[in-house]
């Protein structure tokens, strides 16, 4: 047999792969709820947000639902979505991370680097972003052509082809998920409000404000994923069934971890 290409598996995928066969061994049976996702990252030495990332992926997967106010369950038993691993993308929480830290300089050298006529692009993704709003329709393209005509103003082909990769390649299955359960007219404005601040700062030429602004973005969508996934999850008052179940549950993975 040739020899194929070793490829480094995201953590959060890392982390389903082994929940994923403690559901198949019955130590997580149908209809159980799982764990908390605090005890998970405990027991498996890893972040809370990975942890979370774990979890979209599985319910992106139809192994597990996200039972609104009761937590998370493992689904019915039953043919699962065969999910192209390189079409779920990063971790959302990895990914908004990553561009925090890199969308931010990218803004900072946008505004001192643009030349005339640069910045036109994001002007009109702007423009779009706030028709498409009002016209309740899909506001992603003009979203990715805002966040890559920054790219384009700081005159770096590198950083051009970063963000590209971001869009192109980070935002996947699981991303589509978390905006399924999380986007609302709210957070769109909000979202509006804050491209509206960054390209203010880009036409001041001010690279600490644009900085400001964009990480600002970014951390916040990063706090509504967070709180909505908690809102979402929240246990609410349940039989005394579930809480049987979860102890033996969580003796299991303590086990497996």
């Amino acid at each position: 047999m040739p020899i194929q290409v070793v490829e480094s598996q995201r953590l959060y995928r890392q982390i389903a792969g082994q929940l994923s066969s403690l559901i198949a061994a019955g130590e997580y049976p149908e209809g159980a709820r799982l764990p908390s996702e605090r005890d998970l990252a405990v027991q498996l030495g890893v972040s809370r947000p990975s942890v979370r990332e774990a979890l979209i992926a599985l319910e992106v997967e139809g192994k597990v639902e996200v039972r609104v106010g009761a937590g998370i369950f493992v689904a019915p038993r039953r043919p699962v979505a065969a999910v192209d691993p390189t079409a779920e993308g990063q971790g959302p929480f990895e990914l908004l991370r990553a561009r925090w830290l890199i969308e931010g300089e990218i803004a900072a050298e946008a505004a001192r680097s643009a030349k005339p006529g640069d910045l036109e692009p994001v002007r009109h993704a702007v423009v779009e972003m706030e028709r498409g709003h009002r016209q309740t329709r899909d506001t992603d393209p003009a979203d990715r052509e805002f966040h890559l005509g920054i790219a384009r103003a700081a005159h770096n082909s590198v950083l051009v082809a970063v963000v590209h990769n971001l869009w192109d390649q980070g935002r996947g299955a699981i991303w589509k998920r978390m905006e399924h359960h999380f986007q609302t007219p709210e957070l769109r404005t909000a979202t509006l409000r804050d491209h509206q601040a960054i390209l203010t700062a880009l036409e001041a030429r001010d690279g600490r404000a644009a900085r400001t602004a964009m990480r600002l973005h970014l951390g916040r969508v990063d706090k509504e994923f967070t709180r909505g996934w908690e809102q979402l999850k929240e246990r609410q008052a349940g039989d005394p069934g579930d809480e049987v179940r979860t102890a033996r549950s969580t003796r299991a993975a303590r086990s497996g971890a």
